[in-house]
């Protein structure tokens, strides 16, 4: 199995190097990642449930697709790649904001992320690959909204962290051809 690495950065965003990703998890290592949200016409957000076999979060609903850039790989670029290799599809993306989270998910991993968020569209069916994704459906906003309320076991913990911003932010500030119409 090939090691992955992820960039390390300091507070301010700086790269300060790279680690083995499994260890960084394990020491709490603030670093660099990513978070896709795709929407279809309907404004229906496209959701992935987590394959059973990953390293953390396994069997949880979350967004479109997380992960995180290569060392030496642009956000934008690793988005699109990692976004094909998981969901099997490719879409324009756009950056919509970043943000850093701090999370025990057990015993012995923390999530410390930049995460930058970026937003897209797409009309189709997803072709995941099954050793990423366990499962995968669009849902309407508010239905996602009152379920998370209901369930929240059921979902990732960033997924839950970040979704009303993601909402709220393209309410706000729309991206170029980018507007959802539902609350």
């Amino acid at each position: 199995m090939i090691q992955e690495h992820v960039i390390l950065v300091d507070p301010n965003g700086k790269d300060i190097g790279t680690a083995e990703k499994i260890q960084a998890h394990r020491d709490g290592k603030l670093h660099r990642a990513f978070s896709i949200f795709v929407f279809n016409a309907l404004d229906e957000v496209l959701l992935q449930k987590r394959a059973e076999t990953k390293y953390h979060s396994g069997g949880l609903w979350t967004n479109t697709c997380c992960s995180h850039p290569r060392p030496g790989e642009n956000h934008h670029h690793a988005a699109r790649r990692r976004l094909h290799e998981e969901m099997g599809f490719d879409c324009e993306l756009q950056e919509l904001f970043s943000f850093t989270y701090h999370v025990k998910l057990n015993d012995d991993l923390f999530e410390h992320e930049l995460d930058r968020v970026f937003v897209g569209r797409y009309e189709g069916q997803p072709t995941p690959n099954p050793n990423e994704v366990a499962d995968w459906k669009w849902m309407n906003i508010d239905i996602l909204k009152q379920d998370i309320q209901k369930n929240p076991q059921h979902y990732t913990y960033w997924f839950k962290l970040v979704l009303d911003r993601v909402i709220k932010h393209l309410h706000k500030a729309p991206l170029h051809g980018f507007r959802l119409r539902v609350s």
